[in-house]
């Protein structure tokens, strides 16, 4: 079985790793954070529930790299989370520097594991580990469009006061404002929604998607974490399962929809390995537009780092 490490012990690593444990699908998680007490506090409150919720996924808290050793798949949470007025791009400066160290760090430790990045400006900090640990690509890729999907849903399951187990749907570009959720191809056990909400409802729900981040921010003072924790968690299962789930993730993008080197939000297939397939939809022109000024907004970010001179 295989060894995952959490990197971050806050709100959404803490999340991730007991929702993980919870699928009892892997040995060990190791939860690290430069808060080594903290990290060790979580993983054994954790460790504590597994008779209560019938698990036997061993948890470990840590500050110290050497414990990742061996790791399959590491999920990189670490950084600073948004404030009320912050936008993903502020967080650049600080989170592009940790991703760094990060990656860096566990690749002492560890050959050839996956990396899992949900740390924000999430395109950018997946462009960032990238870069850093000279992975393939199908090997470096951010959580993002399984979180924005799972929110798109949300909020389409309690407008039809439906289950959102029977909602499908699809959402790309970048994290953040300029995301491209696509009503064409969301439908309700197998019914396009466009028949089932009036158009204005509809366009309403996919305004709210694009600021659902910014929605909670704004509510809690901090960024969200169950949802970002379970989402991240499920990527790990289809990787361990070698499920073959086709999930939006962040890819580098390699002349996919006439894009070329921008990490942006994409159907894939996950399983083994990481990434096996990404998948290219015959967009409209209307949608191609809009996937071609999220990947404009993201490519200018994604210069700021480079101007950084992190990766040299």
């Amino acid at each position: 079985m295989s060894k995952v490490s959490v990197i971050g012990a806050g709100n959404v690593g803490a999340t991730v790793a007991n929702v993980l444990a919870h699928k009892d699908i892997v040995r060990e998680v190791v939860m690290l954070d430069i808060r080594g007490d903290f990290a060790k506090g979580k993983a054994l409150d954790s460790w504590q529930q597994a008779s209560i919720d019938h698990y036997s996924t061993r948890l470990k808290g840590t500050e110290d790299y050497a414990d990742t050793a061996g790791s399959d798949i590491v999920v990189i949470t670490a950084g600073i989370p948004r404030k009320p007025g912050m936008s993903r791009d502020d967080l650049i400066s600080t989170n592009a520097k940790i991703v760094s160290s990060v990656v860096a760090s566990i690749l002492k430790y560890s050959e050839d594991p996956i990396f899992i990045i949900i740390s924000n400006p999430l395109d950018v900090m997946t462009y960032a580990a990238h870069k850093i640990s000279g992975l393939p690509t199908n090997k470096v890729f951010g959580m993002a469009g399984i979180l924005d999907t799972a929110r798109y849903r949300a909020f389409l399951a309690t407008e039809l006061s439906v289950s959102p187990k029977d909602i499908q749907a699809v959402l790309m570009g970048g994290h953040g404002d300029t995301m491209v959720p696509l009503p064409r191809y969301t439908t309700v056990a197998g019914i396009p929604v466009t028949e089932l909400i009036a158009a204005d409802v509809l366009d309403a729900i996919v305004e709210r998607t694009k600021k659902g981040g910014g929605e909670l921010v704004k509510l809690m003072g901090t960024s969200a974490w169950y949802a970002p924790g379970a989402a991240g968690a499920q990527m790990v299962e289809a990787i361990v399962k070698d499920e073959d789930r086709i999930f939006p993730c962040c890819v580098k993008l390699e002349g996919q929809y006439g894009i070329d080197g921008v990490y942006l939000g994409v159907p894939v297939k996950l399983g083994t390995g990481g990434i096996k397939q990404v998948y290219e939809l015959q967009l409209n022109q209307d949608e191609l537009d809009l996937l071609n000024t999220s990947a404009g907004h993201v490519k200018a970010v994604m210069d700021t780092f480079d101007g950084m001179n992190l990766a040299s």
